[in-house]
């Protein structure tokens, strides 16, 4: 028997009769030979890992842009705090731990440079309209493995896309990374924004902080532990009102005081002005796009392939671009 074959009965022993099986999957757009160790989900989750937008995350901005500090979180370290939290509900709930943390190392992939600022230029500039979740679905499907895609499940495709908006995920794992995603932000962001001097301890809601846990380990645990202790054994993922109702109120005191309008954003208008030159430019000048996405602009049209391309831009690559489009180079006489 093969160790993947392995695995699978293994699940069915193991696992919840809610968890999503590795055999139990729509299956690829592409047919594929099975592999002969890893499970479906297994190979998802390696494939995102190996890819390159997974690789640029590290240089996207989480909530600070250009943080003058090491410690501060990137989309790369957010994501990798998204999938711990995401594997340990789902193994405390006995779901498929396999298929929780592809849908978790994917959910950002076509988040934009700088952010959520970077997000608000493209939804304003772009005809076709922009949301990072549909982004990240899109990379995995056409834009990856210079435009074959990464060919992943269906059950991995939809956790990506659900993770964020109004439509919920076919299965309880993805439902799980949305919740693990709003855990993660919230109180990683409370972290960075204390150390940043944006806010302090004493101004966090009291209220929350009583029901959720006075620091942010002991919020992450006692949030954990709610949403497996009322969703175990049931077809579906949730919080008891009294934690949901003070994780809202939470996420709404970040909003007000972090997320918009701080100290921590002066520098966004800056970063907002720049991505908004870059598209409208590269809409005018296409040939100035290199060749493997000029390519696509028959096809896909001019408008999707500038936007593919500044989505998938780090912080300090859309910098590059618009320095080498926009600043003019210093010239000078060689002087032998």
């Amino acid at each position: 028997m093969l160790i993947r074959e392995l695995t699978e009965n293994n699940e069915k022993l193991i696992l919840s009769s809610f968890a999503k099986l590795s055999v139990q999957t729509k299956g690829r757009e592409r047919q594929e030979q099975k592999c002969s160790v890893r499970t479906d989900f297994q190979r998802d989750r390696d494939r995102i890992i190996y890819s390159k937008s997974f690789r640029r995350l590290k240089h996207k901005t989480q909530v600070f842009i250009s943080p003058e500090g090491d410690h501060y979180r990137t989309r790369l370290t957010h994501t990798l705090e998204v999938s711990q939290i995401a594997r340990t509900i789902a193994r405390s709930m006995r779901l498929n731990e396999d298929l929780t943390e592809a849908i978790a190392l994917g959910h950002d992939l076509g988040h934009t440079p700088f952010g959520h600022a970077g997000e608000r230029v493209l939804q304003e500039v772009c005809p076709l309209g922009f949301l990072h979740n549909e982004q990240s679905v899109r990379v995995v499907e056409k834009l990856e493995k210079e435009c074959c895609g990464l060919n992943l499940t269906f059950e991995v495709r939809d956790g990506i896309l659900c993770h964020t908006g109004e439509k919920r995920a076919e299965t309880l794992e993805g439902r799980i990374v949305r919740f693990a995603d709003r855990i993660a932000y919230i109180n990683h962001d409370i972290e960075d924004a204390i150390r940043g001097g944006v806010i302090s301890e004493n101004e966090l809601p009291a209220e929350c902080l009583e029901v959720l846990g006075k620091t942010s380990s002991k919020r992450i645990n006692n949030m954990i532990v709610n949403i497996a202790e009322n969703s175990t054994n049931q077809n579906d993922v949730r919080m008891s009102e009294d934690f949901g109702k003070a994780t809202d109120t939470l996420r709404k005191f970040m909003f007000q005081n972090v997320y918009i309008g701080s100290i921590a954003k002066q520098e966004e208008s800056k970063a907002e002005h720049m991505l908004r030159q870059l598209y409208n430019q590269l809409i005018q000048m296409p040939g100035l796009l290199p060749k493997e996405f000029s390519d696509m602009i028959e096809k896909e049209g001019i408008h999707r392939v500038v936007c593919d391309y500044i989505a998938g831009m780090t912080d300090r690559f859309a910098v590059k671009v618009f320095q080498s489009i926009f600043i003019p180079l210093s010239w000078r006489i060689l002087d032998f």
